[in-house]
């Protein structure tokens, strides 16, 4: 890994449930519960896992947009959580978000020109009208014309208000920004251009992303490293050309098996995992995937399991790993082999 821009250590965050006419707590909803990873400069790490999973409650605790419960979250050698109200926002100007829904992260209020610019008139980087002409820069920048900076929101398709969000997000030369399931609301072939548009930006203004979705399919093309993550903790880390050549937890083998592929005579084992996600608000004990694991063994219900490294920079949170570092295949069904 190259040098080190976000760290993430411990990360919980867990939303109190709330009853009766004291609105006592009663419990609380685990959304995020120990995530830890790194992140260099210039790199991209993916969350993915299904909805539900904890995904984005984690992107917005890192940003603190939400307050995250425990842990650190070290940004350019500084702890976020500890930040007070001016120093947050002095550090934001260097990491931003582009949200999931193109439609709602856009003020129907301003003109994409306004909308553009007003983070560089509240930084105190340009004045006015130095400001709209950036804006019209970056609309060319993202594949827009400079002409629509007059217009409003409502007047673009989907993957328009995307790119202007992206062009919003890079407005202030950031160093990191998180793409919030950034392509989940568009259509594939839209996806695709800004999937590339992402790459092009990072290596133009030397970005790193954490990029969150549910479809494998497409981190495999953006990211460096991917995090699997199910019911709010780490299920498998890995290199992305390494998850995808020998993924190990059978949680991602899963979750690879329902990537559909463009060959219709190409046969591949379907793995179904039986039952629903458990609730976080009483996640099962010991490992947390071991009432849908096909391998499950007693031990599972009761020792919660520990990192395991199979590989470089590789790790695996699973039992069945404590001995031996080869993959085990579940697509074969529950007489799986090494």
């Amino acid at each position: 890994m190259t040098e080190s821009l976000l760290k993430v250590e411990g990360l919980k965050k867990y939303f109190p449930v709330l009853k009766g006419l004291l609105r006592r707590q009663v419990g609380s909803v685990k959304a995020v519960d120990g995530l830890s990873f790194e992140l260099g400069k210039q790199e991209t790490v993916s969350l993915v896992g299904e909805s539900g999973c904890g995904k984005t409650t984690a992107g917005r605790s890192i940003l603190r947009l939400i307050e995250p419960n425990e842990g650190r979250v070290l940004f350019r050698g500084q702890n976020l959580p500890s930040l007070d109200q001016n120093e947050l926002r002095a550090a934001r100007r260097h990491m931003q978000i582009v949200f999931q829904d193109p439609y709602s992260s856009l003020n129907p209020r301003q003109t994409v020109g306004q909308m553009i610019a007003e983070p560089l008139i509240l930084h105190g980087i340009m004045n006015k009208n130095d400001a709209e002409e950036k804006a019209k820069d970056l609309l060319v920048r993202v594949g827009l014309q400079a002409t629509y900076n007059t217009r409003y929101p409502h007047e673009f398709s989907g993957g328009q208000r995307q790119r202007i969000g992206i062009a919003r997000a890079v407005a202030l030369n950031p160093d990191f920004i998180v793409c919030d399931e950034a392509v989940s609301a568009l259509d594939v072939s839209i996806q695709a251009q800004i999937i590339n548009l992402l790459l092009d930006l990072k290596d133009e203004f030397g970005l790193s992303y954490l990029f969150i979705a549910h479809d494998l399919s497409v981190v495999r093309h953006i990211s460096d490293n991917i995090v699997v993550m199910y019911l709010g903790q780490i299920a498998e880390k890995a290199p992305s050309n390494a998850l995808f050549e020998r993924p190990s937890h059978p949680y991602t083998q899963a979750l690879l098996s329902a990537v559909p592929h463009a060959d219709p005579r190409r046969k591949k084992n379907r793995v179904i995992l039986p039952g629903d996600v458990p609730s976080p608000i009483n996640p099962p004990s010991g490992c947390r995937f071991h009432t849908r694991c096909p391998l499950a063994q007693k031990r599972c219900e009761i020792e919660e399991p520990i990192a395991y490294t199979v590989g470089q920079n590789h790790e695996v949170t699973c039992h069945l790993y404590e001995e031996s570092s080869e993959p085990i295949d579940i697509t074969k069904g529950n007489g799986a082999t090494r």
